[in-house]
């Protein structure tokens, strides 16, 4: 990993005095109703949480707020199939490094085939592996996104990047990662997968309904109820069954 640690966003900040009311959405959610300034003091940074806990909304407002179209894609990509991202973009104030990104890319589960789309109306599969995403399965579409398309010094937003990959193309995914963090990349992943966020030296931030706070990966909710079933999935899910 780089010394010099080439961060494109050092922080994000919530402008609280601007915010309308804290009892709507978004910032009724605990993670917005508690934000100050969410310091990325890694080039990995994790959002992590459980459904609803909010972590996909601020990566959105984070995305949008820098440039991003909200449905995914690159900074280049200008298009809207349907408005669903919420209106926190215009609530936060983006605290930039002294470095600026080659390339960058958004990349949301839900959205991705429409940002898919765009690429072949486009004519830009050369850049995605030579191959339409939509001729390829959903995982592999993803990975080809990470293999083809992504490159060094570069800023990547990715929302549940797992949505399409088996553990073994999360692993795949992980070692493309880290290869490009080694080329000056900067991540901010919001993530169900225990296995993408045990990337080693990241940034975590645990989403729930106290608010958010950094953990350590053994500390993630995600992580101590996976190593508790798999320990012993008879016990778990004789207690999720409710069975003798």
């Amino acid at each position: 990993m780089q010394d010099f640690n080439p961060l494109f966003i050092k922080s994000v900040l919530l402008k609280r005095e601007h915010v309308p009311s804290f009892s709507g959405y978004p910032f009724h959610l605990p993670a917005i109703a508690t934000l100050t300034e969410l310091s990325l003091k890694k080039q990995v940074t994790f959002l992590v949480g459980e459904n609803g806990s909010g972590k996909s909304t601020i990566l959105e407002g984070i995305a949008a707020a820098y440039g991003f179209n909200p449905e995914g894609g690159t900074k280049n990509f200008n298009f809207s199939t349907y408005k669903t991202h919420s209106c926190l973009e215009g609530y936060l104030t983006i605290v930039k490094g002294g470095f600026r990104p080659e390339d960058g890319f958004f990349m949301r589960a839900e959205s991705f085939y429409n940002v898919a789309t765009k690429i072949d109306e486009l004519g830009l599969m050369n850049s995605y592996g030579g191959k339409s995403l939509h001729e390829q399965s959903h995982g592999e579409s993803f990975l080809s996104l990470f293999l083809h398309k992504f490159r060094g010094n570069s800023l990547y937003l990715l929302d549940e990047p797992e949505a399409a990959l088996s553990p073994a193309r999360q692993m795949t995914m992980l070692a493309r990662m880290h290869q490009l963090v080694l080329e000056g990349c900067q991540f901010i992943i919001a993530t169900h997968s225990p296995i993408i966020m045990a990337y080693p030296n990241a940034c975590i931030y645990e989403l729930d309904e106290n608010g958010y706070r950094e953990v350590l990966y053994e500390e993630t909710e995600h992580y101590q109820m996976t190593k508790s079933f798999l320990e012993a999935p008879e016990r778990m899910l004789r207690i999720l069954m409710d069975t003798d």
